[in-house]
């Protein structure tokens, strides 16, 4: 299996990646394809691919913040059963992010990753892929060491409509496994930079933004 990256819509790979999103997700997490291509051009944006006897059959997107020392994991997705995509995408990313954080001479301090709430979402289906189960997905987030922040969470939706999309946890694996709290600063750093390219908030993030920023620490807590 191949780990290539994706550099622009003209790419066969990402028509291929795009396809299989919009099987997999829901249409309000799925940004349009003419959409990806600055994106695609932002040398912070990493997406690569999970190349299998020339298809396509995973993917993952993530950023690594310098100035925060922290990553942000946007989507994976398992195109196949059978074939270890999940372990060699993750593998892959991991490696991939602690070079990005030793060529600054640092180390990675942990990584964001939002996941769906199967005991308040039951209705995606996520392509049938069982691997992109919600339940299966929080249980190997969770082996991986992530944990969820305490905090009711929600997050502005894809298609720039200001709507707030609810039915997610945002959370957060430290590189030191025994922390159990984050700034609540640098969680508010990360989020307003993270969505800054969409310009319509809706007030149910923008409160959630305001009620960080009056705390000091947020806990983290097991799945």
């Amino acid at each position: 299996m191949e780990y290539r990256k994706i550099n622009g819509i003209e790419d066969p790979l990402f028509d291929e990646m795009h396809n299989l999103m919009k099987k997999i997700f829901p249409p309000e997490e799925v940004l349009e394809f003419s959409l990806w291509e600055e994106p695609l051009k932002d040398p912070g944006i990493q997406v690569y691919a999970a190349v299998n006897n020339g298809e396509v059959v995973g993917a993952t997107e993530y950023r690594y913040y310098q100035e925060m020392n922290i990553a942000m994991t946007d989507f994976t997705i398992i195109g196949k059963e059978g074939l270890g995509v999940g372990p060699f995408l993750a593998n892959q990313r991991q490696e991939h992010l602690h070079a990005l954080a030793s060529a600054g001479s640092q180390e990675l301090l942990g990584m964001f990753a939002e996941i769906y709430d199967p005991y308040r979402v039951e209705s995606y289906e996520f392509g049938g892929i069982k691997p992109m189960d919600p339940y299966v997905r929080r249980e190997v987030l969770s082996h991986l060491g992530y944990k969820r922040l305490d905090i009711p969470y929600v997050h502005p939706s894809w298609n720039n409509d200001g709507e707030a999309v609810p039915g997610l946890d945002l959370c957060f694996m430290p590189a030191e496994s025994h922390l159990n709290e984050v700034e609540a600063a640098l969680i508010v750093q990360f989020l307003e930079t993270y969505y800054s390219v969409l310009p319509n908030k809706p007030e149910a993030w923008l409160q959630m933004i305001q009620d960080l920023k009056e705390k000091e620490k947020v806990a983290l807590l097991a799945f």
